[in-house]
């Protein structure tokens, strides 16, 4: 059953788009994404909060997520998230594995 967190990351000042650059552009996404267990590790940007970026972290189920937490890639993302001054509002979600009912995917377009 895979593990799915939303992390909302706010800052001032652009910070938080700051952060998610520097995520990427110091490879820590990329060793994240590289990680067993790892399904997904993305940011998105709403349009309509330009101080708030959200993060879809998504792990093939709870042991995945807690040796990730366990890892030293957390000091990593720690540390960015204390340089950039940020707060988080987190909602965490578990995969239903029946998957989407056919009455749903009558308005799904693939």
């Amino acid at each position: 059953m895979a593990v799915t967190v939303y992390i909302y990351y706010s800052g001032v000042n652009g910070n938080a788009v700051k952060f998610a650059e520097e995520m990427v552009s110091s490879g820590t996404v990329s060793d994240i994404r590289a990680e067993d267990g790892n399904l997904r590790y993305e940011y998105f940007f709403p349009m309509d909060d330009k101080e708030t970026v959200l993060l879809i972290d998504s792990w093939k189920d709870q042991y995945s997520l807690d040796l990730h937490h366990a890892s030293p890639m957390m000091a990593k993302i720690t540390g960015l998230r204390e340089k950039y001054e940020l707060h988080m509002r987190v909602e965490r979600y578990v995969s239903d594995e029946t998957g989407i009912p056919a009455a749903d995917r009558t308005f799904i377009k693939e």
